[in-house]
């Protein structure tokens, strides 16, 4: 079987998701669509049980998937509040010193992530997370 085109082009699809996550966000490079991209799935994924990441992982585009779960400890405590204000904030936090993501990073994320996914497989997962995790991607 030859390797699947979703691996084959991941880094040119990455690329141009970053740039347009920098459009949508108003970021000067794609350094800061990264951390704010980064900053997004964490703050997500902190707040899903395991069984619900691994299945939303699963409609997300290669590079997007890598990144949502690189470096998890599933011991981790789950997050409970989806307060917009507190989301927003941990964002931000993610390498504090380098993080230029602005008030608007989940929605300028969410727009660009449904550009990239295949939308009804996308939906589909949506309807079987929480309320609140439905609406973060809203």
């Amino acid at each position: 079987m030859p390797v699947p085109m979703e691996y084959r082009l991941a880094s040119q699809h990455f690329e141009k998701f970053l740039s347009e996550v920098a459009e949508e966000a108003g970021l000067a490079t794609r350094n800061q669509a990264y951390t704010t991209t980064q900053g997004v799935l964490l703050c997500f994924r902190r707040r899903l049980k395991i069984h619900d990441a691994i299945a939303f992982a699963q409609v997300l585009p290669a590079m997007l998937r890598a990144l949502f779960v690189n470096d998890w400890d599933p011991e981790e405590a789950q997050v409970e509040s989806w307060n917009r204000e507190i989301l927003t904030s941990e964002v931000q936090q993610l390498r504090l010193d380098h993080n230029f993501s602005p008030d608007t990073a989940i929605e300028n994320v969410a727009c660009v992530v449904r550009r990239h996914v295949d939308a009804p497989e996308f939906q589909r997962c949506l309807a079987k997370l929480p309320p609140p995790a439905q609406a973060f991607w809203s």
